[in-house]
């Protein structure tokens, strides 16, 4: 486990345990769909990355809960967007069905 998730810094920059975890997981998701890292991290470790981009400021969550960057430039890559304003769509679930 990294150090920087040990420390409360990090915990209280965003706001709670559950941010935090909300806010890497959807990092986590835009690096591994294209974003472009906005820190560079030696070894290329994305988790790592998500962590730096948080301690210096680069990422954070909006009031409703989605991911955004402190720099205007950025803010189009941040969630993995690489088809210009379009969101992407949504990963179909398979329900389950009920034996009768």
């Amino acid at each position: 486990m990294l150090d920087e998730l040990k420390e409360e810094e990090i915990v209280n920059k965003v706001g709670g345990r559950f941010k935090l975890s909300t806010l890497i997981q959807k990092r986590m998701v835009a690096l591994n769909t294209g974003a472009k890292p906005l820190v560079q991290v030696p070894g290329g470790d994305r988790l790592q990355t998500v962590v730096q981009e948080i301690l210096q400021d680069k990422i954070f969550l909006d009031v409703a809960g989605e991911l955004q960057s402190r720099n205007a430039t950025a803010t189009a890559n941040i969630a993995g967007n690489v088809f210009g304003s379009q969101k992407p769509a949504p990963i179909p679930t398979t329900q389950a069905r009920d034996a009768d």
